[in-house]
């Protein structure tokens, strides 16, 4: 087995906060009735919970980023990739400012460049509430405070900046 990295270290796992001093997690109840599908995604609260950002919501209703939980189990053991399925009810943690690893499904992102979140028109590999780097008329939508970090790396993963 192989360890080296011949090119790039890989960015992150999606929902990983990565510079845990200069960031602000809070508690949040999640509602079993919307679950989230992915980590490292905004949310927003609605009657309390907190719940996947989505269709139809404007910049400034976001609340934070969904911040995936260590350790994590996903199904048949530990989950090294990120794949593991988010938890649908109880209490998880949300980035309220800081800086996370996410997932970006459309775009290149660069250092201090625009956030993205897909808010319509959902399509293969671009789903509602995904993170992108390029504005797509108006089925994104830009979130203030968000910036890339830098580019992303093999597999689509990347820095960004909440809030700071």
């Amino acid at each position: 087995m192989s360890n080296a990295f011949l090119y790039r270290m890989p960015a992150g796992i999606p929902g990983d906060v990565t510079r845990a001093s200069q960031s602000t997690i809070e508690p949040v109840v999640l509602d079993p009735n919307t679950p989230f599908t992915a980590f490292g995604v905004f949310g927003k609260i609605v009657s309390n919970k907190f719940v996947p950002f989505g269709a139809g919501d404007a910049d400034g209703g976001q609340y934070g980023l969904y911040v995936r939980p260590y350790p994590i189990t996903g199904g048949s053991g530990s989950d090294p990739l990120g794949t593991a399925t988010p938890p649908t009810k109880g209490i998880a943690d949300c980035l309220r400012r800081g800086y996370m690893t996410v997932k970006v499904n459309a775009g290149t992102a660069s250092k201090d460049s625009q956030v993205y979140v897909r808010v319509a028109a959902a399509a293969a590999g671009k789903p509602i509430g995904g993170i992108e780097a390029v504005a797509d008329s108006t089925n994104t939508i830009a979130i203030t405070g968000a910036t890339f970090m830098g580019a992303a790396d093999a597999s689509g993963n990347v820095e960004i900046a909440y809030n700071i």
